[in-house]
């Protein structure tokens, strides 16, 4: 059964920001400005009315609360990052305050950021739709929609490249099975070093640490993270050692935030 949580004086949290941010790929926005998706098998809508987030669907007060880090305060956050760099960082933050680094589960975001690579966001989205609809388990129905997990390691590993052809994955099924298989094959602790997974290169293993590790250090680059590192700092778009030596040293332990609000910051303005 659906039920109704209520968070009062909620700040520093836009959904559109979060949600649209290239973090996660299962919320969709609706016609009211409200966003509706499912997150560890829980369907659920979110609105926001004011400083009031009211969320209906499944799932419990806690769970949501920890998805979407409503205890960690992002003004304190923005605080650090505007003193350690105070010519680009300011404007950003004014462009994406609202965006929080939501605490997703470490292997859907495995699942979803290997089908990521070399992906746009439309066709990522249906992609993880039509993985979760044939091989996911029912997660319930919520607003007139038959709603489903994404598949487990052990569901995923017990495939073969021609059971996702439906999926229209390309080379990323080979990828998805074999990580499957790579993870029933280690412990809780060693999954963490989620580098030596198959088809996990760089940018999608830092892209997991933020996302489903919560690493706020990691500085997932990208071609869209190249462009304003190369605009806003001056690096050539090649030089990535570069640009990971100055988010560390200048950014720190928040260096994931900063990315996404510069993320955000530069898509707005190349609009």
């Amino acid at each position: 059964m659906t039920e109704t949580f209520v968070f009062e004086n909620i700040r520093d949290l836009d959904l559109k920001q979060t949600f649209e941010c290239g973090q996660c790929f299962r919320w969709n926005e609706e016609r009211d400005g409200s966003y509706t998706g499912i997150a560890q098998g829980y369907p659920a809508n979110m609105k926001l009315e004011g400083d009031r987030l009211i969320i209906e669907g499944y799932g419990t007060r806690e769970f949501w609360a920890e998805y979407l880090d409503l205890d960690r305060d992002y003004c304190e956050i923005q605080a650090i990052l505007a003193a350690k760099e105070p010519e680009v960082m300011p404007e950003a933050m004014a462009c994406g305050s609202g965006i929080r680094i939501l605490c997703q589960d470490l292997w859907e975001t495995v699942v979803d950021f290997i089908i990521s690579q070399n992906n746009n966001i439309p066709r990522i989205k249906g992609c993880i739709e039509r993985l979760a609809e044939a091989h996911g388990e029912y997660a319930g129905e919520f607003r007139d929609k038959s709603w489903y997990r994404v598949p487990t390691a052990e569901k995923l590993a017990s495939l073969e490249p021609e059971d996702l052809a439906e999926v229209r994955l390309g080379y990323r099924d080979k990828y998805l099975i074999e990580t499957a298989r790579q993870w029933l094959a280690k412990d809780e602790d060693s999954r963490c070093d989620v580098g030596c997974f198959t088809g996990v290169g760089p940018k999608v293993e830092s892209c997991i640490r933020l996302f489903g590790l919560h690493e706020l250090d990691a500085f997932p680059i990208d071609v869209w993270v190249k462009r304003l590192m190369n605009r806003f700092y001056g690096f050539e778009e090649k030089d990535k050692a570069g640009m990971d030596a100055f988010a560390n040293d200048v950014f720190g332990e928040y260096a994931g935030l900063a990315q996404q609000y510069l993320f955000y910051y530069i898509r707005c303005l190349e609009k």
